[in-house]
């Protein structure tokens, strides 16, 4: 397995608390339906299909970034972690965006039960973004260094790792806020 063992454990128990958050969203779902379905429709999928696809795309770059250290070329690893970072603060401004606009509606955390979930789950991912981010900085810096002991690469790895879980909760998340409508 790529990475430290402890950045495993760190994966694991946040998948952890997603998933129990992912359930008890689906359950509240069940019970209060069409408030749920209704407050579904004021979302805008542009928002969901843009972050979804700047997160596909720093993804991308990371795994790209990590085969290109392997190799030894640092300098393009560099840049493509940069294209990573980049994606991640387009995702920031392009939630921030997403958030105004809601605001702007009166749609907040204390609208209703979806609202609660849905600040409440994007905004705890929005946290796991900017934490990322600053462990692709660190990727960043090692990817400058002209060798990385097992262990730098380990961080590497890891760092990489908990960018892609950042990503796939994404799509999770993309799929259960903004895609599946119960009629």
């Amino acid at each position: 397995m790529p990475g430290e063992e402890g950045t495993w454990v760190f994966i694991f128990g946040d998948l952890t608390v997603f998933s129990i958050l992912f359930g008890v969203f689906l359950y509240y779902r069940g019970q209060e339906s069409a408030v749920f379905t209704s407050s579904q429709r004021s979302l805008n999928e542009a928002f969901g299909l843009a972050n979804t696809l700047i997160l596909l795309t720093s993804s991308l770059f990371v795994v790209t970034a990590v085969r290109a250290v392997r190799r030894g070329a640092n300098a393009l690893a560099g840049r493509l972690l940069v294209g990573a970072m980049v994606c991640g603060l387009g995702f920031i401004v392009n939630k921030g965006f997403e958030y105004g606009q809601k605001v702007s509606h009166d749609l907040v955390p204390t609208t209703n039960e979806f609202f609660m979930y849905y600040y409440v789950m994007t905004g705890l991912h929005l946290l796991h973004v900017i934490i990322g981010m600053l462990l692709l900085a660190l990727a960043f810096v090692l990817s400058r260094r002209p060798s990385l002991s097992d262990r730098q690469h380990g961080y590497l790895d890891g760092a990489a790792c908990f960018w892609h879980m950042v990503d796939l909760l994404w799509i999770v998340l993309f799929a259960l806020l903004y895609l599946v409508h119960r009629s």
